[in-house]
């Protein structure tokens, strides 16, 4: 016989088998009952969480010999037909393949007949967010007033992108996360009917690990179940998981809370090691200072962490090393630089200045200290002492103005006293400056090719014929000048 995984073999078959829906399935049971069922129902939520499956009991309700019974039986020919994915009234599309307005078309064309051998015809579309906008278009008239007998179920991981005027002609149904008790409780059932023996702990690394979806909780125990074999060791698990080691979490903190810098590089290099991504590391770092802050503040921390008593113990010895605003400023200084480590470039270069950073914060002096030191201060200055202290300050004021005048008074009689110095000075200092010129020209008089030099220009000179400055002066002036005088 095929193997059939977990996820497959236990997957629900009626409504109270489903688990973390309450509110989904009585609405669903009760429209059974009272003959309320609408046209319509657009189920949406995240992964692994009962659409697909709550859409199947439906049908299995509707079509039921039994029924309509929000109670299936599961052993009439019908209800294996649709378990078994072979009815022909039951029609189960995948909306990321099936996405075009040809398809919808024909949908359309085969919706318009009545079932062949079920009381209803059901419509299931997965992942409805992949269709076109043609196609979402094409099924607003059928959808809005569908034939008789004809039952839409849509289901989506993505609303939003779904359009608001298919919404509007649906019912729709939100799908909540499976909580972790949950989670481990349906592991537990599991467990217990195929003979396998793991712990508690192992169970809830397990549901940490799924996230709020079951079907990724059994795909994760039968993965272990395959690596291990029946009997599933902690260690086997976190192998399996790529959980981070606990006590790498421990020696971070434990370098951040201690102050202890030079620490940072070495555990970096055993991060990288041991083959983690670091951006994964990052992130389980904040969710331990997260558990920190939690046991720091909490009363009763073991009421929220599903961790063992040792867990527990070292959670609370590791907390004391910081005050509860210590933890939170750590705690959202790693939330804040998150985002740089993503796009950085140089993620082991981002994370070890980032730790060594998260290291000096015990440094950093708190307002309220600095706040109540200038109250101090005030209180100091209205004391008697603080008179005092006020009466030779401002001596000491008073004695560093008379000092500044004194210097600004010599500064003003400072020219006075160097242009007097300068005017003592200067005959004597033009007199051999004088001196010094004339030697200098008598000595440059007697060098050959100045004295030829010389000689060509008053030749020069005495060439030049003398200017007639009366004819000039007569060409120049507008008047007479001989009717003037």
């Amino acid at each position: 016989m095929t193997y059939l995984i977990f996820a497959r073999k236990y997957r629900p078959k009626t409504f109270e088998e489903m688990i973390g829906q309450k509110p989904v399935v009585q609405t669903l049971q009760n429209a059974i009952k009272n003959n309320r069922v609408a046209q319509a129902y657009i189920f949406s939520g995240m992964r692994g969480v009962g659409k697909t499956t709550a859409a199947r009991i439906l049908a299995k309700a509707l079509n039921c010999q039994l029924g309509p019974t929000p109670t299936p039986c599961n052993k009439c020919e019908l209800c294996k037909a649709i378990s078994e994915d072979r009815s022909v009234d039951v029609l189960e599309i995948d909306g990321a393949s099936n996405r075009g307005i040809d398809e919808v078309r024909s949908l359309r064309e085969g919706v318009k007949y009545k079932p062949i051998h079920s009381r209803s015809k059901v419509i299931i579309i997965d992942e409805v967010h992949m269709l076109t906008t043609p196609a979402f278009n094409a099924l607003l008239k059928t959808l809005e007033e569908p034939p008789p007998h004809t039952v839409f179920i849509f289901a989506t991981t993505e609303l939003h992108k779904v359009p608001a005027t298919i919404i509007s002609r649906c019912q729709h149904f939100e799908f909540k996360k499976i909580s972790q008790k949950e989670v481990i409780n349906h592991l537990v059932d599991i467990s217990q009917k195929e003979k396998i023996k793991i712990s508690s702990s192992g169970l809830s690394l397990i549901a940490d690990a799924a996230d709020g979806s079951l079907r990724d909780a059994q795909s994760l125990l039968d993965k272990a179940v395959a690596f291990s074999g029946e009997v599933i060791n902690d260690e086997d698990l976190k192998e399996i998981l790529g959980t981070i080691s606990k006590d790498l979490l421990f020696a971070f903190s434990k370098t951040i809370l201690e102050e202890k810098p030079d620490e940072v590089f070495p555990l970096v290099e055993k991060v990288i090691e041991s083959g983690y991504d670091l951006r994964f590391f990052y992130k389980e770092l904040v969710q331990h200072f997260r558990n920190l802050l939690l046991v720091r503040s909490v009363k009763n921390p073991q009421d929220l962490l599903s961790l063992n008593e040792e867990d527990m113990n070292d959670l609370k010895e590791e907390a004391k090393k910081a005050s509860e605003e210590e933890l939170l400023r750590y705690l959202v200084a790693l939330q804040q630089g998150e985002p740089g480590l993503k796009f950085s470039s140089h993620p082991r270069i981002y994370l070890e200045v980032f730790v060594v950073k998260l290291s000096h914060f015990k440094k950093i002096t708190p307002l309220k200290d600095v706040i109540q030191e200038l109250e101090d201060i005030k209180k100091e200055l209205k004391s008697p002492s603080g008179k005092e202290f006020n009466k030779i300050t401002f001596q000491k004021e008073k004695a560093l103005e008379e000092k500044v005048l004194e210097e600004k008074v010599l500064e003003e009689k400072a020219p006075e006293v160097s242009n007097q110095k300068i005017n003592e000075m200067t005959p004597n200092k033009f007199e051999e400056d004088k001196g010094k010129k004339e030697r200098e020209i008598e000595a440059a008089m007697k060098d050959p090719s100045v004295q030829s030099f010389m000689d060509k220009f008053k030749a020069q000179v005495l060439s030049i014929k003398p200017i007639k400055k009366a004819e000039d002066d007569k060409n120049k002036l507008p008047f007479d000048l001989g009717r003037k005088k």
